[in-house]
């Protein structure tokens, strides 16, 4: 069995799961659009600005704006800092940001890694601080490169370790997305964003975001 092959079986269990979980568990089903603007600058840094918003039920119920400098570290690698300011409902909180990846270029894909810890404050609540890791596959649908004019397959499973008052928690999201290159500087991407949490403690928590995605490269 192939790395791809199992890509799709553990993408499909975990849908199928979702989908069997008892009735009596908490679900959120919303839209997840969002905006992305790259620039690359002279010696190998970047600068990223990101624009994200949740719509339940048509309504927004928060956007997130964020910032986040990186810089190529070695052949296949980069780090990064950045900020996010979140607007909900009438509340600002803040979140500082510090992260790592490494791009595997393999046969027939690409595999990024990404390790993050980020640390939000907030008036409503005390302090939260996060570890995730994220792995992500990208696979050209025609040929072995992605090229103008083509679509793509992308795979996201990510672990989020949240610790707040001394209590720990656990979220796990997938992210199928199927992905066009419309030119060598813009993407459009569209999936379904599954995630699931609070379930060591108590009745899991679910939601599930229909996602659009634009990611513009200058």
């Amino acid at each position: 069995m192939n790395i791809n092959t199992r890509y799709f079986l553990v993408l499909g269990i975990i849908l199928v799961n979702s989908l069997r979980t008892p009735a009596q568990d908490s679900r959120l089903i919303g839209i997840l659009p969002t905006a992305n603007l790259n620039l690359q600058v002279r010696n190998d840094w970047s600068f990223n600005t990101k624009i994200e918003t949740r719509y339940i039920e048509n309504n927004p119920n928060l956007t997130d704006l964020s910032w986040v400098v990186a810089k190529n570290w070695g052949l296949n690698s980069r780090v990064a800092a950045g900020y996010l300011i979140r607007f909900e409902e009438g509340e600002i909180s803040q979140r500082f940001i510090q992260q790592y990846a490494v791009v595997q270029r393999l046969r027939g894909f690409r595999l990024a890694h990404r390790w993050v810890a980020d640390q939000t404050l907030s008036s409503l609540e005390n302090p939260r601080i996060r570890f995730r890791y994220r792995i992500a596959s990208e696979l050209p649908l025609n040929g072995k490169t992605v090229d103008p004019g083509e679509f793509y397959l992308k795979i996201n499973n990510e672990y989020l370790n949240a610790f707040q008052d001394r209590g720990y928690d656990l979220e796990i999201r997938c992210l199928p997305t199927i992905g066009f290159e419309v030119v060598e500087t813009i993407k459009i991407e569209s999936g379904l964003d599954y995630r699931v949490n609070s379930f060591l403690q108590r009745k899991p928590e679910q939601s599930f975001w229909l996602t659009f995605a634009v990611f513009l490269d200058l």
